[in-house]
């Protein structure tokens, strides 16, 4: 690992002050004195290139924090993209919740592009910039307490927090390796979880040879998953069929990387520079992929926050398309209690922030159903901004013990689209919002929420979050959303 870009001990100790403001500083709370609360949304992780015209759009995954922002009143947000966002869609934002004193949030919510539609991460945009973090720096520094709310926490983030003098809520990026592959499935057997048969630490083709002998001779299986240490939405992943008269490295070299056209031998190149695992792919007579989304305090304390059941597609099934809140209840409870271990043991190690153990949960012939934990995502993901977005619409909170928040189902996607809506702008979007009525009606606590808007145009992508007081009534406003654009369009 190559030397932090930025000062360890100052980091430490700008970290070491989040258990004096705690709770005060939690997104939702309302009580103390005046705080800012800083949103950096940057995509500080390796992305496939053809994610490029969605990167910019990621950033205002979040501006759902402006309805959060609406009931704690003793809160500034300092909201960063890369391009300026459309004036009209935070004031959609503003009028998803009737009834809103619009004037006060427009005072407490400062929105600062850069201007930068590069490639690059956000954070390093900014960080790029001196006066820039001249006006951060008075931005918070206008209130006593002040915190960076970020997707994911690199050195990047770190570095950030030092130059502005204010700690993030997330975990110090020495302790990044937890959230690799490897590194997951290394927690997962310390807290004794299940999980899958198989080995970490493979990286050379031979590697992965002797890994793919080992697990299929432990376990009997003929499907194996390779996937690399670090990845997301599954495009690090790659499945590997043994058998039918060929060696295992014949095999390996005719695996099938979920990356659309990505080879086999350009997989195995990046597992030998990010390094990975080889391990079995969990068979049942149905298979689903829930997560469960944690938080642990700078107190230590672990709180489950959600579950959710992944929407999972391409070429293997194992890109991430969206969720649907709650996961089933045939095994949601099942899953708090290693959800719970994993997350007690990335606090023991000083782990602070969002994050999600992902499972494969398997049926038995008879039903019963098995989870075994397959991912630690050491970050905000694609489970987290529709939970914030049902949380601030509703006011309530996740109920561990029913698996449920105030009885509401949701289906969310990052991926509503349709090569038809790139005839559209964002403005017609909200325009079809408008005419259709597919927004939030606070009297039935159901309804339609979007985001991702600045990506329709340039991509034919939109993110929903679509939610009912049932699975079915979320799937209709889904369904009746998708309807509607595509008629604008057509």
């Amino acid at each position: 690992m190559s030397a932090p870009t930025y000062d360890r001990a100052e980091f430490a100790a700008l970290q070491a002050t989040l258990a004096d403001s705690w709770p005060q500083m939690t997104m939702r709370t309302t009580t103390g004195g005046p705080r800012t609360l800083v949103v950096l949304s940057s995509m500080s992780v390796e992305i496939p290139d053809y994610f490029d015209p969605l990167l910019t759009a990621y950033e205002e995954r979040y501006l759902c924090l402006v309805l959060i922002l609406a009931r704690a009143t003793n809160t500034r947000v300092v909201y960063l993209t890369s391009q300026p966002v459309l004036p009209r869609l935070l004031q959609y934002f503003l009028e998803l919740m009737p009834g809103l004193d619009a004037e006060d949030l427009r005072r407490r919510l400062t929105v600062i592009s850069v201007g930068d539609g590069t490639r690059r991460p956000l954070t390093a945009k900014v960080l790029e910039r001196p006066r820039l973090l001249d006006r951060l720096r008075t931005l918070v520094h206008a209130t006593e307490q002040a915190l960076i709310l970020p997707f994911v926490t690199t050195d990047l983030e770190a570095r950030l927090s030092v130059e502005l003098g204010i700690p993030v809520y997330g975990p110090d990026p020495a302790l990044r390796h937890l959230g690799t592959k490897s590194g997951s499935r290394q927690v997962f057997a310390e807290a004794g979880i299940a999980h899958p048969t198989g080995c970490e630490g493979v990286r050379s083709l031979a590697d992965v040879v002797a890994a793919a002998d080992d697990v299929a001779a432990r376990t009997g299986c003929s499907e194996l998953m390779v996937k690399t240490d670090d990845n997301v939405s599954g495009f690090g992943n790659a499945v590997l069929s043994l058998g039918g008269g060929r060696t295992t490295e014949q095999s390996v070299l005719g695996l099938r990387p979920e990356q659309p056209g990505m080879t086999a031998d350009g997989f195995l190149a990046m597992l030998e520079a990010s390094g990975g695992i080889v391990e079995q792919r969990v068979t049942g007579r149905r298979v689903n992929s829930p997560s469960v989304q944690l938080r642990s305090s700078p107190l230590g304390e672990v709180e489950v926050l959600s579950t959710h059941d992944q929407v999972l597609g391409g070429a293997n099934g194992q890109t991430y398309l969206g969720c649907r809140f709650p996961a089933d209840p045939a095994y949601a409870q099942s899953l708090v209690a290693p959800a719970l271990a994993v997350g007690t043991a990335l606090a023991d190690r000083g782990v602070i922030g969002r994050f999600a153990v992902d499972f494969v949960a398997a049926e038995d012939v008879d039903g019963t159903w098995h989870p075994y934990a397959v991912e630690i995502n050491l970050r905000n993901g694609g489970t987290t901004h529709p939970m914030l977005t049902l949380q601030a619409l509703t006011d309530g909170s996740y109920d561990v013990a029913s698996g449920s928040l105030l009885g509401k189902h949701y289906v969310a996607t990052d991926h509503l689209e349709d090569p038809l809506f790139a005839r559209l702008t964002p403005d017609d979007l909200l325009d079809v919002a408008e005419e259709h009525g597919l927004g939030w009606d606070p009297e039935t606590g159901t309804g339609i929420a979007f985001h991702m808007a600045s990506a329709i145009a340039v991509a034919g992508v939109v993110g929903v979050t679509s939610i009912g007081n049932s699975p079915a009534q979320a799937d209709a406003l889904y369904d009746g959303a998708k309807r509607a654009l595509r008629n604008a369009a057509s």
